[in-house]
């Protein structure tokens, strides 16, 4: 089977009658960002549809374009058969051989057709099919565009709020952020210039469609990136972050050099840095903590701005246990629990925080001696005796405020003994109520 063109007689190269039509395609291409290619191939569509919609035929033909001159030759596309039964789509054996003696059964012929001129429907229906190929071409463009940018920030202007749905101008295209995706108590008017990040782009029968959100968690690990050059520049990493949109962020910074302080790298001069993210999220409050390798490092840091005294942690069942002061309790927790949840969103750990005297009464948390503490209780007693016979030894903190009873109870029970009178049950009957005292507090 070969195919073969055959140029009739009388037929003509068709050319364009305006010299700069081909130039102004060109120049239509790198406007729309089109591939002049795209262009032409749209061209020969449209010949195509114009040739079969004024000559009422329908059969096969085809369309070539001189990409330089603007020449255009249509040919009609027949099968060569032995005995014609549609003289539109076949050619009989014998009229393509007396065309070229080469042609032999199945064979296809192309014989040209090219008209002079095309009538106004004609031209109309071609008008149609060009700008439906741009229109195609466009979409096509602003698909590949954006749905290689998926997580990346984009800034544009508000256009209009529909149905709880904001539209927003991105330039080449619109895009829509969907009720879910804004800020809870976030108020856009027309023209507002706003920041967002893609996080999906649909291709419709309409056209692309581009997804915005401001509650994404990479949303403020973008804005860093954008405001903090070491970041940008990968001398500060971002760990993790943990984002309640509108209300409270966490988000985990390290530096492997260790002469770069990541925290402050964020934070900027005088807070400059982090404030304009503040500002661009609404004032939206975020914590900047810094990224440790050991677990318990890392969950006391995601705690802040509550201080811890320890933490414990299991690693088969990825939880640990925080024990924090009694009147930092209800700072670790946050209000509704928003600070503890967000430092194990953050971590990836379940944290469960008690105070000390919730972990004394479980017999889970015993404090250690801390060196002030101990200092200063071995001067309530006159000595440092005190000091070498319990430095070794754990008591909790207020228990230092008493250190100078306890001695006063020691004075009494030595004159007793002197005098020959057994005091020792009277004084541990004293002490006994003022354990109790202590654990009531």
């Amino acid at each position: 089977m070969a195919t073969r063109t055959t140029r009739s007689k009388k037929a003509k190269p068709a050319e364009a009658q305006d010299s700069g039509f081909m130039a102004a395609f060109r120049e239509l291409g790198v406007e729309k960002g089109i591939n002049p290619e795209i262009l032409f191939d749209a061209i020969e569509a449209a010949l195509v549809a114009a040739y079969k919609r004024n000559f009422n035929a329908a059969q096969n033909v085809r369309v070539t374009l001189d990409r330089t001159s603007g020449q255009y030759h249509v040919y009609a596309i027949k099968t060569v058969v032995e005995e014609v039964q549609d003289n539109i789509q076949e050619i009989s054996l014998a009229m393509a051989q007396q065309i070229s003696p080469n042609y032999q059964l199945d064979d296809t012929l192309e014989v040209e057709v090219t008209p002079a001129n095309f009538g106004r429907i004609a031209a109309q229906t071609a008008k149609q099919v060009v700008v439906q190929r741009i229109r195609e071409a466009e979409r096509g463009i602003i698909y590949e565009e954006f749905s290689s940018r998926e997580g990346d920030i984009v800034t544009g202007l508000v256009q209009r709020v529909e149905n709880r749905n904001v539209y927003v101008d991105l330039g080449r295209t619109e895009a829509i952020m969907p009720q879910a995706e804004q800020i809870a108590n976030e108020e856009y008017a027309v023209n507002d210039r706003i920041k967002a990040i893609i996080v999906e782009v649909k291709n419709s029968t309409k056209g692309p469609q581009v997804l915005l959100s401001r509650t994404h968690p990479d949303l403020l690990k973008r804005l860093f990136e954008l405001e903090v050059p070491e970041i940008h520049d990968g001398v500060v990493e971002i760990k993790s972050v943990a984002r309640e949109a509108g209300m409270r962020s966490k988000i985990a910074v390290y530096a492997k050099d260790e002469s770069v302080d990541p925290i402050g790298s964020c934070v900027g001069h005088r807070g400059f840095r982090v404030q304009a993210i503040v500002d661009e999220l609404r004032n939206e409050k975020i914590d900047i903590v810094k990224w440790s390798e050991d677990p318990a490092v890392y969950i006391a840091n995601a705690l802040s701005p509550a201080k811890v005294v320890s933490v414990d942690v299991a690693e088969s069942e990825k939880m640990s246990r925080v024990v924090v002061p009694d009147y930092q309790l209800s700072l670790a927790i946050g209000k509704e629990g928003q600070n503890a949840r967000l430092a194990a969103k953050l971590t990836g750990w379940k944290i469960d925080i008690k105070s000390e005297t919730q972990a004394e009464e479980e017999g889970e948390f015993q404090p250690p001696v801390s060196a002030d503490s101990a200092d200063e209780a071995a001067d309530e007693l006159g000595g440092e005796d005190f000091l070498a016979e319990f430095e070794n030894d754990t008591f909790e903190a207020d228990e230092a405020e008493e250190a100078g009873e306890a001695a006063d109870s020691a004075e009494e029970a030595a004159d007793a003994e002197a005098d020959g009178t057994e005091i020792a049950d009277a004084a541990d009957a004293e002490a006994a109520p003022q354990d109790e005292d202590k654990v009531e507090v």
